[in-house]
């Protein structure tokens, strides 16, 4: 079963409601300016309902978190196994990526946001061992993509001098979309995947792909 089944298994539909409402109020004000008050009116809900489940707004942002790079890992779980060259598995796992950040992105916004409270500290004593369990767990996801980088670059397919600079380069370019992506009105399946395969075109060039035909 894959990371996100095992995880859906384990959140009720109570809970479920109440990540999505929390994660969106993240995005929309922060974490210092989302109060658990504001996530239960979001949710039409008392804040009894939220503390039945979660201790603390903190408790509550780390399951945001938790939960926005479980659905990442179940994402790129079917395509780990992709034979053939690295540069094609890439393209696979990129084109993946992305469509998670449009299409969950309240919480990857959460996880881009927990990533910046970490770097500058903004964390109490109590919270730090929640987030460095958070962060390695976001950092062992990015090392899947290192070790296709590494080894499209092995078999000719990737040309980019430092492989932890590419990863890193890379990620801001397939993370960038919950940044600056709205829907539009109207627009269809096919227009939010053509804005997908854009962006992992940037990123393949960006890692110095070779073209299409020859990948």
């Amino acid at each position: 079963m894959s990371t996100l089944g095992v995880r859906e298994q384990m959140l009720d539909n109570s809970r479920a409601d109440i990540l999505s409402a929390a994660a969106q109020c993240f995005m929309e004000r922060g974490y210092s300016a989302t109060s658990i008050d504001d996530v239960a009116r979001s949710l039409g809900a008392t804040k009894g309902r939220i503390y039945h489940h979660f201790h603390s707004k903190a408790d509550l942002f780390a399951e945001v978190f938790r939960f926005g790079m479980d659905m990442n890992y179940a994402a790129l779980e079917p395509l780990l196994a992709v034979p053939g060259r690295a540069a094609v598995k890439w393209k696979k796992m990129a084109f993946a990526h992305v469509l998670q950040m449009i299409t969950t992105k309240p919480f990857q916004r959460a996880v881009w946001l927990g990533v910046e409270m970490h770097l500058r500290g903004a964390t109490t004593p109590e919270q730090r061992s929640v987030f460095n369990d958070l962060i390695n767990y976001r950092t062992e996801y990015g090392n899947i993509f290192r070790d296709v980088l590494r080894k499209g670059r092995e078999e000719g397919d990737f040309d980019f001098e430092n492989l932890s600079i590419a990863n890193q380069l890379m990620f801001m370019t397939l993370n960038s979309p919950i940044f600056w992506y709205s829907a539009r009105t109207g627009e269809t399946r096919a227009d939010l995947e053509d804005v997908v395969r854009q962006v992992v075109t940037c990123a393949y060039r960006g890692l110095g792909g070779k073209e299409e035909n020859t990948a």
